[in-house]
């Protein structure tokens, strides 16, 4: 399995082991770990979970658990920094389609890298 990214959702739901990530997409993550393969979280989903958290819209624990596993050099998942050009590939997502700026760098994260992306996110992936 080859590295991939994930849009917020599917990192919190994975964190907590939540049902409501699909099969297909747990599968495609547990691939990655088990193959020593990164798993990317774009930088901007690191701000969204801190924002939530805050808002009490997401448990402690989900900030708790991605903190250690992004510092856990044997974990798969890895920041994807917002570059200057997943910045530039913002472009290539239509703001009509995906309407969101977070969901469209997150977007532009897996197009930037060549990646892909694991969402539940209908717009982004009419966005292709």
């Amino acid at each position: 399995m080859a590295a991939l990214v994930v849009d917020t959702h599917a990192a919190v739901w994975y964190l907590l082991n939540a049902p409501n990530l699909s099969k297909q997409a747990r599968a495609a993550m547990d691939d990655a770990t088990d193959s020593g393969d990164p798993i990317y979280v774009s930088s901007i989903s690191l701000v969204e979970i801190v924002y939530l958290v805050e808002k009490g819209r997401l448990p402690r624990v989900v900030i708790d658990r991605l903190t250690a596993a992004l510092s856990d050099p044997g974990a798969a998942f890895v920041i994807a920094p917002l570059t200057e050009s997943t910045a530039l590939a913002v472009q290539r997502i239509s703001r009509n389609i995906v309407p969101d700026m977070p969901d469209r760098i997150i977007a532009a994260t897996a197009l930037d890298l060549g990646m892909p992306l694991v969402t539940r996110d209908s717009d982004i992936s009419k966005a292709g």
